[in-house]
């Protein structure tokens, strides 16, 4: 099965391995949404996704690269 929008962790580590020089506080939350949803795997309903969301992959983003 797939990347969903509830693999948080997951996601994070692969955001970071494409995306490594991205101001992340500063990336708009509808760019994050396409590019979790262009990530190898991800299988999951782009309409699943909600502000709570991508503010949990931010944060999770944020602490993979710290």
């Amino acid at each position: 099965m797939g990347l969903r929008w509830t693999d948080i962790h997951d996601i994070a580590i692969l955001l970071e391995e494409k995306h490594p020089d991205v101001d992340i506080m500063g990336v708009r939350f509808t760019d994050l949404w396409k590019w979790v949803q262009a990530l190898p795997g991800f299988e999951d309903d782009p309409n699943k996704s909600n502000e709570k969301i991508l503010e949990a992959i931010q944060m999770a983003w944020l602490d993979e690269r710290g």
